[in-house]
């Protein structure tokens, strides 16, 4: 009966004083979780914006070399394809192609969400923000714009190299403020779009 009473006052004065004891250390470690949690910022979704065009990779590389144009998708099945001079007659006569295009031509996005632009294209592009929209580094394609001073002196100008995405790549653009920001390829001008950031 000693035994019992023993081990019986064992229980319940050993139980509480170690529930106790895990209690205390388990608290903190319970507030630094629930207040990381608190602090944790959860990404936004990137928005994808893909540069698209047609080129006819025989006539563009016999003009810019080989491989220059890397169409894929719909370049040897005419009417398609564009070839090279056909491209800078529609744009000298204002009438740019409109296989050249970045989709969506909106976004409205909330502050901090990333853009990702996808080069999907057949050749390089650029995705530059500018003040206003205007013609790019190569006037033949202006269709009688001006050229941006954001887009003057082509790839020679480091901010405009940077905005370059070549065939198969991608470019992700963050930080943007608050507002709206315009961008276009300072190569095919009319490739422009317009991205609000609410």
């Amino acid at each position: 009966m000693r035994f019992l009473t023993t081990r019986l006052l064992a229980i319940f004065l050993i139980t509480p004083l170690m529930l106790c004891v895990v209690a205390t250390a388990v608290a903190p470690a319970q507030e630094q979780l629930e207040d990381a949690a608190k602090h944790l910022k959860i990404a936004p979704t990137p928005v994808q914006i893909v540069a698209l065009d047609e080129c006819d990779p025989t006539t563009f590389n016999a003009v810019l070399g080989p491989d220059f144009c890397k169409n894929v998708a719909l370049a040897f099945a005419a009417p398609f394809a564009t070839k090279f001079n056909d491209l800078f007659k529609e744009a000298m006569e204002g009438h740019p192609d409109t296989s050249w295009d970045f989709e969506p031509d909106t976004v409205t996005i909330t502050r901090g969400t990333p853009l990702i632009i996808v080069n999907q294209g057949g050749e390089p592009h650029t995705f530059t923000e500018v003040a206003k929209f205007g013609g790019g580094f190569i006037p033949p394609l202006n269709h009688g714009e001006e050229t941006v001073p954001e887009c003057a002196g082509g790839f020679k100008v480091v901010a405009v190299a940077r905005t370059r995405i070549l065939q198969g790549s991608h470019l992700q653009v963050t930080g943007l403020s608050k507002g709206q920001h315009l961008f276009e390829c300072c190569i095919h001008p009319w490739m422009r779009v317009t991205v609000e950031v609410k």
